[in-house]
Order: C-alpha cells, then sequence, then structure tokens
C-alpha cells in the first residue's frame, strides 16, 4: 500500500477509435495509505509521507554505512556515465546532474534511465530507507556496465565484418519466444550500419548519394519513437533498391525479332516495322533514347498485348501502368514525404518492380486521363514522355532526378481526340485500325480457337469449327473493329462442346443395362450417323458423341442462339428518303442510316438522333444546295413547287437515337437522303458515302476512311462514295478488300447523286435560248 504522489503537468490522447491517453507527471514524494476514504468515482485516501523519515533514526553506524554506499553508488555511476559518447547533449546532462543533485535523489533517476524491468523498478519505489534503495540499485548499475562492456567488445572484433552484430546482453531474456528491446534496438541499430553500407556501395547518382548520406546521419540521431525515423528510413531503402545502373541487354537480332512479332500477331504491318526500325538503329548505335509510341485503335485490336510482344522481342521487362481513370497528379508525380502516407509514383514504383532501368512501359488508356482539384495527371506526363526532358525525371517523393532515358514508352489510346495537343506532340502515334474478315478468320484459327480450347481442356480431335463456321460467327453475330467478342463467341462454344463430352465420359463409364439390351438399334444409329457429328443433331441422348464434334450453322444457332445483325440491309432502303452513311467511332467504323419525311407544314427543319452543331450545321448546308438547285434537278415538293420548304416540314431522323453523333462526313449522306425524298426514287442499296459538303456543292476530304470502308465491307455493301482528296488513305486498305470494293471518287455534289443513284440523276437542260430579233 506504497505509492508515489505527482503532479500532472500535461494530458495527450483522444477517444476515438478508442480511449488512450498519455500523462506526464512529476513525482513529488513516496506515501503510505492509512486510510481508504472513497472509491467512487476516484479513489480518495488519508496518506502518510514517507520520505525523508531515516534523519530520525538513532545511531552513527547508518549514517557512516550510508555514506559508503553513496560513494559506490557515485562512483558506479560515474563509470556508466563516462563509457557512454559525451557528444550526446542529453549524456553531457546526466553527468552534470551526477555532481549537481543531493545523492539520496540518484538512485530513483539513474534506476528510470538504465534499462530495467517494470518489476524492478517498482521494487526500487517500495523501497523507503535509502540504505536498502543504495543496496537495490548498485546492483542493476553494475549489470549495465558489464553490458556495455560486452557489447563495445563485441563491436570492436567485428568491425570489418559484413555479418550483423547481434549484440549480446547479460539481462537478454526471451519470454514467449519474443525478444527483449534491448536485443530490437540493437538490430535496429545494425540494420541501419548495413543500409548506410549498401548506399555507399550503390550506384547512385553523385547527388543521390549525397542526400541519402545526409539522411542516413540524420537517422542515426533519430529516436526510433519519432514517425519521421520509419519514413526516412523506407525512402533510403527505396533509394537503394531502385535500378539506378542497373539494365539487361537488348536482343538485337532482327530475323529472330520478326518471327517472335509474326508468331504473336498476326496483320500490325506498321507496329512491327516500327519495332524492327529500332532494333536495326540501336545495332548501330548503342547509347540510343527510347522511342515514345502512341498506339491509337479501337478496343480489341491487340495494342496492349503488342506491347507485351514487344518486351519479349527485345528481351526486356514489362510493366503496365493503367491510367484510365487517374485523376491525380501524385499518381504520375509522387507525393512529397511532408505529407502523411507518402508514396513515389507509379513511375518510380515501376522500375522499383521491374529492378532495371530501361524496361518496356505500356501507359495504357492514356486518352481516358481526368483532370481534378489534385491537378492534371497529363500535364505531368508531359515530362515523363519528353526525350529532351525525362533524362532528368524528379519524382516528388525521390525529390532527386532520374534518368527515364532509356525506358521505352508504348501509351495506347482509342482516341486522340482527348489527348492534350502538348501531350500528343511528344509521341509516335501509329494507327492500329480494325480488322478484316479475312484477318479476323486468320486470327481465330492461329490464336482464338487453340487458346479457348487450352483453356476449356479440349483437344482439336474433340472440336472442329470449320473456317466457314467462323466467318459465320463474325458477320451473323459480332460486328466490331477487333476480336474480343469473337473470342467470347468462341469461348461461348467450346463450353457447350465442353459439356457434351464430360456427359460422354460419364456415361461411357456408367453404361446403363438399357442401352446394352437395346445394342441393335445403336448400332443402326450409329451407322447412320457415322460422320463427324453436329452438336445440334437430335441423337440419342444416352450415347456419347462422336468425336470430333463439328460446328456448323444449325450448331451455331443451338449454342449462340438466333443471329444478332442481319446482314441485308436492302430491306432498309426500300422507300425514298432512306440512305447509308459511313461514320467513325473510337470502337471502330460503322455504317449509319439517315433517313427523312416531309408533311405539310410551315417550313421547318426538325433534326433528331442526338445530333452535334456541326452535323446540325451540315443538315441546314444541304437543305440550302438542295434548294438553291431544285429546279436544276426538278426536285419539288407535295405540292409541285420548286421551293421544297414551301408549306412543308422537313424531319431528319439518325437511327440508334440514344447514341450521341456529330462530326462534318455526315454531308453528302444528307443531301442523297433529302434528292431521294424530293425526286421519290429510290438509293441503290448496296452503296455506302462519307465526305463533307459546303455551300458551292463540292466534296471535302474527311477521317477514318480505312475503318469506314472495313465498316461498309462488315455491312456486305459493294460500292462506297468518299472524296476524291481521300485518295490517298485507300492504299492502307488491304488489296483484296479493294478488289472486293467498288470506289467513287468525288469532288462535288453532282457526282455524288449520279453514283447514289440508278441511272444517274437527271440534269434539267437549263434555261432555253431565244434568238433576238434585232
Amino acid at each position: 500500500r506504497i505509492g508515489t504522489a505527482a503532479l500532472a503537468v500535461q494530458v495527450v490522447g483522444s477517444n476515438w477509435p478508442k480511449p488512450h491517453y498519455t500523462l506526464l507527471v512529476t513525482g513529488l514524494c513516496r506515501f503510505q495509505i492509512l486510510q481508504l476514504l472513497k472509491e467512487k468515482p476516484y479513489p480518495v485516501a488519508e496518506v502518510q509521507q514517507l520520505d525523508r523519515l531515516e534523519q530520525f533514526t538513532n545511531g552513527h553506524k547508518s549514517e557512516e554505512e550510508l555514506g559508503e554506499l553513496s560513494e559506490q553508488f557515485y562512483k558506479y555511476a560515474v563509470q556508466l556515465v563516462e563509457m557512454l559518447d559525451m557528444s550526446v547533449p542529453a549524456v553531457a546532462k546526466l553527468r552534470r546532474l551526477l555532481d549537481n543533485l543531493p545523492r539520496e535523489a540518484l538512485p530513483d533517476i539513474l534506476t528510470s534511465i538504465i534499462r530495467t524491468t517494470n518489476q524492478e523498478k517498482l521494487q526500487i519505489l517500495d523501497a523507503v530507507r535509502l540504505e536498502e534503495r543504495f543496496k537495490m540499485t548498485i546492483p542493476l548499475l553494475v549489470r549495465q556496465i558489464e553490458g556495455l562492456k560486452l557489447l563495445q567488445k563485441t563491436r570492436k572484433s567485428k568491425q570489418d565484418d559484413d555479418k550483423r552484430v547481434v549484440a549480446i546482453r547479460p539481462n537478454r531474456r526471451i519470454t514467449h519466444g519474443s525478444i527483449t528491446e534491448d536485443e530490437e534496438e540493437e538490430e535496429d541499430h545494425d540494420d541501419v550500419v548495413m543500409l548506410e553500407k549498401k548506399i555507399r556501395t550503390s550506384s547512385m547518382s553523385e547527388q543521390a548519394l549525397k542526400v541519402c548520406l545526409k539522411e542516413i546521419k540524420r537517422l542515426k540521431k533519430m529516436p526510433q519513437s519519432m514517425p519521421e525515423y520509419a519514413l526516412t528510413r523506407n525512402y533510403l531503402e527505396l533509394m537503394v533498391e531502385l535500378p539506378w545502373n542497373k539494365s539487361t541487354k537488348d536482343r538485337l537480332e532482327i530475323r529472330a525479332a520478326r518471327i517472335v512479332l509474326d508468331n504473336d500477331h498476326y496483320a500490325m504491318e506498321k507496329l512491327k516495322k516500327r519495332v524492327l526500325e529500332y532494333l536495326a538503329v540501336r545495332q548501330l548505335k548503342n547509347n540510343l533514347k527510347g522511342p515514345i509510341l502512341c498506339f491509337v485503335g479501337p478496343p480489341g485490336v491487340g495494342k496492349t498485348s503488342v506491347g507485351r510482344s514487344i518486351a519479349k522481342t527485345l528481351g526486356r521487362e514489362f510493366h503496365r501502368i493503367a491510367l484510365g481513370g487517374v485523376c491525380d497528379q501524385s499518381d504520375i508525380r509522387g507525393h512529397r514525404r511532408t505529407y502523411v502516407g507518402s508514396m513515389p509514383g507509379r513511375i518510380i514504383n515501376g522500375l522499383k518492380t521491374v529492378g532495371v532501368n530501361n524496361p518496356v512501359f505500356l501507359l495504357d488508356e492514356v486518352d481516358k486521363l481526368a483532370k481534378s482539384l489534385q491537378g492534371d495527371p497529363a500535364a505531368a506526363l508531359l515530362e515523363v514522355l519528353d526525350p529532351e526532358q525525362n533524362h532528368s525525371f524528379t519524382d516528388h517523393y525521390l525529390n532527386v532526378a532520374f534518368d527515364l532515358s532509356q525506358v521505352l514508352f508504348i501509351a495506347t489510346a482509342n482516341t486522340t481526340a482527348t489527348i492534350p495537343p502538348a501531350l500528343l506532340d511528344r509521341m509516335e502515334v501509329i494507327q492500329v485500325p480494325g480488322y478484316t474478315q479475312e484477318e479476323k478468320i486468320e486470327i481465330a484459327h492461329r490464336h482464338l480457337i487453340p487458346k479457348q480450347l487450352e483453356l476449356h481442356g479440349l483437344t482439336p480431335q474433340q472440336i472442329q469449327i470449320p473456317q466457314g463456321t467462323t466467318l459465320g460467327i463474325i458477320t451473323r453475330y459480332t460486328r466490331e473493329a477487333g476480336v474480343r467478342a469473337l473470342d467470347r463467341k468462341l469461348g461461348a462454344i467450346c463450353r457447350a462442346v465442353a459439356v457434351k463430352v464430360a456427359e460422354g465420359q460419364h456415361k461411357e463409364a456408367k453404361p446403363d443395362r438399357a442401352e446394352v439390351g437395346e445394342g441393335e438399334d445403336c448400332k443402326e444409329h450409329i451407322t447412320e450417323d457415322a460422320k463427324p457429328e453436329s452438336i445440334s443433331d437430335t441423337a440419342d441422348l444416352s450415347l456419347p458423341p462422336e468425336m470430333p464434334i463439328l460446328i456448323d450453322f444449325h450448331a451455331l444457332k443451338d449454342i449462340l442462339g438466333p443471329p444478332m445483325y442481319d446482314m441485308e440491309v436492302s430491306e432498309r432502303l426500300s422507300q425514298p428518303g432512306v440512305a447509308i452513311g459511313l461514320a467513325w467511332t473510337p470502337l471502330g467504323g460503322e455504317i449509319m442510316f439517315v433517313e427523312a419525311s416531309r408533311m405539310d407544314g410551315e417550313g421547318q427543319l426538325t433534326l433528331t438522333g442526338q445530333l452535334g452543331d456541326v452535323m446540325k450545321e451540315s443538315a441546314h448546308l444541304a437543305i440550302s444546295w438542295l434548294r438553291s438547285n431544285a429546279k436544276r434537278y426538278r426536285l419539288t415538293n407535295a405540292s409541285g413547287s420548286f421551293d421544297l420548304l414551301d408549306n412543308t416540314d422537313i424531319h431528319l431522323h439518325f437511327p440508334a437515337g440514344a447514341v450521341t453523333k456529330d462530326g462534318p462526313s455526315a454531308g453528302v449522306t444528307i443531301v442523297t437522303c433529302l434528292a431521294s425524298l424530293f425526286s421519290g426514287r429510290l438509293v441503290c442499296s448496296d452503296v455506302a458515302m462519307t465526305g463533307e459538303i459546303t455551300l458551292r456543292g463540292l466534296v471535302l476530304p474527311v477521317g477514318g476512311i480505312k475503318d469506314k470502308v472495313l465498316a461498309a465491307h462488315r455491312a456486305g455493301l459493294k460500292r462506297i462514295i468518299i472524296p476524291q482528296r481521300n485518295e490517298k488513305d485507300l492504299e492502307e486498305i488491304a488489296a483484296h478488300v479493294r478488289q472486293e470494293l467498288s470506289f467513287v471518287l468525288a469532288t462535288c455534289l453532282d457526282e455524288v447523286l449520279n453514283a447514289a443513284f440508278d441511272g444517274g440523276f437527271a440534269v434539267s437542260a437549263g434555261l432555253e435560248r431565244f434568238n433576238s430579233k434585232l
């Protein structure tokens, strides 16, 4: 029932997430409880002070013993302090306290400083008599001195050894398999020593080495309890782990690289050519900076996978950084170390992950970066993707320059419209167009079908998918620029076949008696169907299917359902006022129907289909051109007037009304649609067109010709009207596609109308000439 009276100096803490408080007190004296007065809400007791009672004891013998004990204690205390580093301010202050404080106060002070357990400290507090207190404290001092001597001897003998120094203390104890705090502190100190050695032996730049040595000095003087200790240590470990000069050796054999690229990807000639050019230049010049490429194309054409193949071809490490939806510039540049939870950006993290300074970095979906209050990540990428600046890229977390000039950056995007011009200017844009039907068939049989068979545990001896069936899937069940939907459809077919194969194996393992009894009927059935069986044949379900299972058009309908797309578009052109245009989207090219109707009204033009401002202006241009040329083409409204809007309203609609549409390329389609409406003639059902118009009737060039032509080819159209100045874009289209299509190159709307209608579009002979009578 002995306690310590103290004065509370400071209380720090909070009640969230759970109550936790830190109390700073100043001790006053020891006391003994005489009587407990109450316990709630807090204990109150009558106490008696116990300090300084020794002065009332009788006898000079005890005073002499106390003098000897205090001198002995003072000697050991001075010896302990002198073994420490006197350059540390706290040690120097302790040495001054030994000379200034009264001797009877030293046991309490030194017991709180040296390494002791809580139980030993409580025993010292319970010792009321000074003699007892001195006798209990002196062994603790001797134990501490011996431990320091042994520690210094151990460190001195192993100073030049690379192994970690294990500090052996006399008071080391292991409790429930855990090491005491003494050992943990020594291990931390030894880790810092090893960290400093790694920093000195690393190949980091001179500036980075200078910063790290400064930080390691701060770390040595810093208590482990400080929050900055862990931050500084994490920073130094990251600096050591970064590949400052570590790189992989490129494989520069062009023939082997061409074989690898051809085996991994079909088509994509532009991409392969650019990679082989880079390899050829690297053979001639070793210190070539890594190019910064940007693959732009619709989804599913293999932009990301070809980046992985490029890394495999070069023999480099590959790292993918997904940028879709990133809206914080700190994701690129990192956070400053003054913030809580700071960390480096994705570029530095990627270098740490791959462990070399010349990997292939794939910046995926760079067109989907977003702005926010935290900054613009696209602006942060300007430094990363600039060959003239990225040799000294400075991450906010590192705060020193890092060389990114040997990194091969490959960015992917669906469109360049949302990429800032300054960022787009720093990249070499390579267009990756959609695949033709023939290319999709080759890709399916070279890559997709073998991959799906492996994923579903099937073999070519169990399933056969002819090229005709693959073509049916492409034309009737998918309509895309890439091959992702085709891959999913092939996966659905493999799953259906896997069910049949699994059921057949189960029934072969456990035949029913009824099947044995009806063996003759079964034999007759098998002889009749002794050919590769379609999954849709109405065979006896009690028999296992014959291998291989042939996937035909009937099987496609059973597995995938009825066709999703109808290739016959002529049904929608069965009345005047309908024309087919070609549109470009980030997902590839698409065909677009334009419908027009007229009714009695006040001469208004109505436009529906979620049109943008540019497309609305194209519609007004088209109706203005037709009104100005109505007499020439003999176009009249319902009442026979050449003023097409006289008591007539016109409604233009662009189907798929939920999809936003914009751009000038629908101009010729709107003119053709309105000309069909007012002339009462049908537009040819196999004609599609694209081009911008002017008020004078000229046809101007547009973009995305290759994707638009491939969309028309997928839809089964045969004739395409394009501007004359887009003739150069036809060279990018495969030769077999150009052979199957007929192109009409138009410079004015007269040529467009003549090509869009059977037999051309008649033009009046003009005004009659009168002979002068003079």
